[in-house]
């Protein structure tokens, strides 16, 4: 009964690491993600981390401002983080957009190039990073999907792992920013800007 068991476990298992998704899956469907459209501009993000067993470990708001360089194919995405803790962080993405389906991205604490390849609304990113601990880094690597729903919203997934165990996931809720918010957060930024230089 045991042997069976076994047996039955390790079909299982084979049967679902052989269904994975595949960014091809989506081909066809819509919305379209055309990732240097979506992200231009001004983005809003609200993320959380939970860890391997499903709890709930740090949760954080990302601003995005994303700008566009259509001669070098060039998608630049500057990232602000605000952690429940308090913490902050700032990401640069410069990603390249090599053809219609594929787009390699590079980042401070990236290691090498993150790959990205897009069918229909869905997107699939894979890279390894440094990822900060409070006073030390964690190198893991990331599985990362995302799904447009509409022309304003997405939904990021991603698996975090180190040496192939499951560390934990990552869900972010993106929402583009409107135009009169946009025009307000940049009216805010010179604001800002004006009264450090003086």
């Amino acid at each position: 009964m045991l042997r069976r068991l076994a047996a039955f476990s390790l079909t299982a298992i084979i049967l679902v690491g052989c269904s994975s998704m595949k960014p091809e899956d989506f081909a066809g469907r819509e919305p379209k993600l055309v990732l240097e459209e979506y992200f231009l501009g001004e983005t809003k993000a609200w993320g959380i981390f939970e860890d391997r067993f499903g709890t709930l470990r740090r949760s954080f708001t990302v601003d995005i401002v994303g700008s566009w360089d259509e001669e070098q194919q060039l998608l630049t995405l500057e990232e602000d983080f605000i952690y429940d803790d308090g913490e902050t962080d700032r990401r640069v993405w410069r990603v390249t957009k090599k053809d219609e389906h594929n787009y390699n991205g590079r980042a401070d604490d990236v290691i090498g190039v993150a790959e990205g390849k897009i069918y229909g609304p869905a997107l699939n990113w894979k890279y390894d990073i440094d990822l900060k601990m409070k006073d030390s880094t964690l190198r893991v690597t990331f599985n990362d999907w995302m799904f447009l729903q509409d022309e304003e919203t997405m939904i990021n997934r991603a698996k975090v792992t180190k040496w192939g165990f499951l560390l934990g996931e990552v869900t972010i809720f993106f929402r583009k920013q409107a135009a009169e918010e946009t025009a307000v957060n940049a009216a805010e930024r010179l604001v800002k800007q004006a009264s450090a230089a003086e």
